[in-house]
């Protein structure tokens, strides 16, 4: 027990020993030659509500105290610059290690040292500096060259500050002997609501408004600060009585007396006053006792007096009252009103840290619309939110550099006319300018060089923020940063936002897609109320890919996607799709989500994930299922299951932008397939057969049939095509079954054309033309050919209607079609056997006959080169039979 605090003591006393040495070597380095030693300022606030008053300590620190600021990026630091033009403030450099990273500071007090190569000769501005935006918090300007090392007062830093309320403020500071007050009124609120604040009459004990002085600080439509002294006789807004012209309620001091030498009576001066990050500063000075003793009340320095305060919307002058005049403040006590007792000569400093704002954006807001161009110009800059910034900047519709609000999926249309020396562009950047000069990356929505113009020839700039659209970009210049501003990107509806849109089963879902190159971006809204959404792609839930969008327990709107194998809970597996710009919310119960996807997952070919079988083709229609229900959970049971469900998938095609519910097979569908079995199936083979085994009939009742039967079968084949495209609304060329039904059809209608240009038959004994040969072989094969692909296409019908229907019997179809074709098949086999055994006998008894049948034989097939020499040789026999018959008879 000794030795341990043995050695407790000593680690401490090492401690101590390096900290203190440390210290001294930190002195022994520090000098103090510069004159600049013991100079005192305080900050000059340009945002974040920097207030912090500055001591340099020595000629390599310097101390900052009651030091006030909002809290910016992560790359705020104290920043050195010989002037403070946006020109040489941005080309500043750091004078310390020390970094204001992302941090409120309240009342905060530190010292800081120079960097090493850092000396206060260097530095004519000192300002608190975001690197990341160019952003001028604060600064204060050093004496140069030996002059006054008192420099001027800061406007927003007081001896006293007293909270009036959680965002409302009074600051002051007291000089009795030249019997003044100078007060500061500071509040977190509207840009037209005004500021009061007075002493009410230490006679009244109740209604202590009535009788009060007070000052109400505001800003005008311009955004310049104003001051009035005001005296209140009621609680109504100030009246004028038409008789006498006397006036009543809470009235400008001017008012009441109704003489032109009346602004004497406005005791009240304005010293400054700013907005900055939705914060109204106004600072005032009025006398401590005033020669108008009517309507204004002497303030006793040293006593305890009632003040009083409020908050409220202030009415705009007009044609009959000239004046800017505070409405009622309309809010409960303490909040938009109150009272208090104040002895102003007491130090008082209860405001801890910067008031911060709800809304700290004061910029003029337009809202883009689809109709209306936006008329871009550039300006004089006055009121930029971003300061510093060059002394030119853009203006949008004559406002200077507003917030500009866009829908995604609704175009902009801009009329650039700011010159030739600005372009237009939006960019992710912050700052604009051409981003990529400065090594920084930046995504160029919109515009570039060519989008500048004057007046007389305006550049027209179309942008259309679509889904993927951040939700906030930046409109700016190309050439010079920091003239534009924010762009909110806002979400409109989603049927601007997708190309198509259909319902899904019931009504209940509906599905939003946009199909691009080689990704599909979705979304999809209930209709009603539930605790999560989801989709799947398949005929039902079970083996499907599934998309789950939900809300978890801390409000934040969670996509997950799933392979769901059977029905249980222990069936539903999380898988790891390529999902990009995702967003799940819900609005009033009704949850909507959306992302994109590619179309093929980035898988290896060795990739066993399910995810990676999970590829969509923009051409085949996609079969959508939806499910909803009470809560959804990254750990699934029973009770996590779906309570209502779609009760059929619908087809939706993507490239076409519709879809249609998926259904039994459709009456019309159906007659259209009976009517191709029976063309390709029944007559054409029929016709095709009667040419070929029907010959030696005589007559020509073969080439009867044979034309009956073909024509019969192309007029069903027409009519059930036609059939077909009115079914389904549109002949489309997507499926292989069509293919084949098309190259079929081709075939079959060049076989009519092709019989009325046959060449002429040869007379008996004459040998056929070449020509007469080559038709006959075009006209066989193609006829054999129609009908092996009329066959195909009759195949590829079946599968693509079980596909499509899920139809029970479509399997027993086709191989019922697979038995008929067989039976064909072998009865071509036994015709084609029976009809080559007659020929044979037919060639053995023509060897006795002395003058046989000398009539053309139509049963010979001039496509058969054995039947032509066959032939050849009958007739060149008979011949000779005839010249060896006996003369002497």
């Amino acid at each position: 027990m000794y030795n341990s605090k043995s050695s407790l003591l000593l680690l401490l006393f090492l401690i101590n020993s390096f900290i203190f040495f440390c210290n001294a070597d930190s002195g022994t380095k520090c000098s103090n030659t510069s004159s600049l030693i013991g100079f005192e300022s305080n900050f000059t606030m340009v945002q974040h509500q920097l207030r912090g008053h500055f001591k340099i300590l020595d000629d390599c620190s310097f101390q900052v105290s009651r030091f006030d600021m909002l809290s910016g990026s992560s790359d705020v630091v104290f920043w050195g610059a010989v002037a403070v033009d946006f020109s040489n403030i941005t080309r500043g450099f750091p004078i310390s290690d020390h970094c204001l990273n992302q941090t409120t500071y309240k009342n905060a007090s530190f010292s800081i040292q120079l960097l090493p190569n850092v000396t206060w000769d260097q530095i004519k501005v000192l300002s608190v500096w975001d690197v990341t935006t160019l952003s001028d918090f604060g600064h204060l300007t050093l004496p140069t060259n030996g002059s006054d090392l008192y420099p001027g007062r800061v406007h927003t830093m007081f001896d006293n500050c007293k909270n009036l309320s959680g965002n409302y403020r009074v600051r002051w500071s007291l000089n009795v002997e030249d019997n003044w007050i100078e007060i500061g009124l500071e509040a977190a609120t509207k840009t037209m609501n005004y500021m009061a604040f007075g002493w009410a009459n230490p006679n009244r004990t109740k209604e202590l408004m009535l009788g009060a002085d007070i000052a109400v600080a505001a800003f005008t439509e311009e955004g310049r600060p104003f001051v009035d002294d005001f005296y209140i006789t009621s609680y109504s807004e100030c009246m004028l009585h038409g008789k006498d012209g006397s006036a009543v309620g809470v009235c400008p001091d001017v008012v009441y007396e109704n003489t032109t030498n009346g602004m004497t009576l406005n005791n009240t001066k304005l010293v400054y006053g700013h907005r900055r990050d939705g914060v109204s500063f106004i600072r005032f000075r009025k006398p401590l006792n005033s020669s108008d003793g009517k309507y204004d009340l002497p303030v006793n320095p040293t006593e305890e007096m009632t003040v009083i305060w409020a908050l409220g919307l202030m009415k705009p002058p007009d044609t009959i009252r000239p004046y800017y005049l505070p409405q009622n403040h309309g809010g409960p006590m303490m909040v938009a009103y109150g009272h208090l007792r104040l002895n102003v000569s007491e130090n008082v400093d209860d405001c801890f840290g910067p008031l911060d704002a709800d809304d700290k954006q004061d910029q003029d807001l337009i809202i883009a619309s689809a109709k209306v161009p936006l008329v871009v110009t550039t300006g004089e800059a006055l009121h930029y939110p971003n300061p510093p910034n060059p002394s030119k900047v853009l203006y949008i519709n004559k406002k200077e550099a507003p917030v500009l609000r866009v829908e995604r999926g609704v175009p902009v249309k801009f009329s650039v006319q700011t010159g030739h020396d600005v372009a237009l562009y939006i960019t992710s950047d912050y700052l604009g300018g051409n981003a990529t000069l400065r090594n920084a990356t930046e995504t160029i929505y919109s515009g570039g060089p060519e989008a500048e113009g004057v007046m007389a020839s305006p550049y027209e700039l179309v942008w259309a923020p679509d889904r993927n659209t951040p939700d906030q970009v930046f409109y700016q210049s190309l050439y010079q940063p920091k003239m534009g501003w924010r762009v909110e990107v806002v979400d409109g509806g989603l049927s601007d936002m997708y190309n198509n849109s259909v319902f899904l089963d019931d009504q209940q879902v509906t599905f939003f897609w946009t199909v691009s190159k080689d990704s599909i971006s979705i979304a999809a809204r209930g209709e009603k109320k539930s605790g999560y959404l989801a989709i799947a792609f398949g005929g039902e839930m079970v083996n499907s890919y599934a998309y789950v969008g939900w809300i978890d327990n801390a409000g934040k709107g969670r996509l997950n996607t799933y392979w769901i194998d059977g029905k249980d809970a222990s069936n539903v597996h999380l898988t790891n799709e390529n999902l990009t710009h995702v967003r799940c919310k819900s609005e009033n119960g009704i949850i909507t989500f959306e992302f994109t996807r590619p179309f093929n997952p980035s898988c290896s070919s060795h990739d066993k994930k399910k995810e990676c079988k999970n590829i969509l083709d923009p051409t085949t229609p996609l079969r959508v299922v939806w499910a909803m229900g009470a809560k959804w959970s990254e750990h699934l049971s029973e009770r996590n299951m779906h309570s209502v469900t779609s009760q059929r998938p619908v087809r939706v095609m993507l490239l076409r932008g519709s879809s249609e519910a998926e259904q039994d097979l459709r009456p019309v569908l159906a007659v259209h397939g009976f009517m191709m079995f029976l063309a390709w199936g029944i007559l054409l083979p029929g016709g095709i057969l009667a040419a070929r085994y029907l010959k030696h009939v005589k007559g020509d009742g073969w080439y009867q049939i044979h034309v009956y039967l073909q024509y019969s079968g192309l007029a069903i084949i027409l009519l059930a095509v036609l059939f077909a495209v009115a079914e389904l609304h549109g002949f489309f060329v997507s499926s292989l079954h069509v293919k084949f039904g098309i190259a079929a059809i081709f075939c079959a209608c060049v076989q009519p054309v092709n019989a009325y240009l046959r060449p002429k038959k040869p007379d008996h004994g004459v040998e056929a033309s070449s020509n007469r040969i080559i038709w006959e072989y075009f006209h066989v094969i193609v006829g054999r050919g129609a009908i092996v692909v009329g066959i195909a296409a009759l195949f590829t019908g079946m599968k693509h209607l079980g596909e499509r229907y899920k139809g029970e019997n479509v399997h027993g179809l086709s191989w019922a079609l697979i038995i008929w074709f067989l039976i064909g098949a072998l009865l071509v086999i036994y015709l084609e056997y029976r009809e080559r055994q007659r020929r044979r006998d037919r060639f053995l008894g023509r060897g006795n006959w002395v003058l046989g049948n000398v009539e053309e034989d139509d049963s010979v097939d001039l496509l058969n080169p054995h039947h032509a020499s066959a032939r050849t040789g009958s007739q060149n026999s008979g011949l000779m039979e005839v010249q060896l018959e006996p003369l002497s008879r």
